[in-house]
């Protein structure tokens, strides 16, 4: 199951998709453009978090409040005002690998997990 957190709250992705779809049944009822534009803005407040890296996240029992996925969609939104596109988003003693074009966490590796790991095919990283 992939996850979506929507400013600072997560989400199921099967939950969005029902409100996506909601969304876009009023759009094509003529949904003005200040509505639109806004929810254009709101994509900025929230990113996904893949089925393995939900997995990797229970398995490493790491755990995220509200306040650790503020800092990390900031850390995504810093690297895309850079032009990022994968980016390593390193906070506290986790490693979160990051498309940041998609907006979506790929996995996430703890300190000790990390130990003798290589990441590859990124273009920057992001301490946070």
């Amino acid at each position: 199951m992939s996850y979506r957190v929507i400013n600072g709250k997560l989400y199921s992705v099967d939950d969005y998709t029902k409100f996506s779809s909601e969304v876009n049944r009023k759009v094509s009822d003529g949904t003005s453009f200040k509505e639109i534009l806004s929810k254009e803005i709101n994509k900025k407040d929230g990113f996904v978090i893949s089925n393995h890296a939900a997995e990797r996240l229970k398995e490493r029992n790491i755990t995220l409040n509200e306040s650790d996925m503020n800092t990390i969609n900031d850390g995504i939104n810093k690297a895309l005002e850079k032009g990022a596109s994968e980016s390593l988003i390193l906070y506290k003693d986790v490693a979160f690998l990051t498309s940041i074009k998609n907006r979506t966490i790929i996995t996430a590796v703890d300190k000790e997990s990390s130990k003798g790991n290589v990441f590859t095919n990124i273009d920057s990283v992001v301490l946070l």
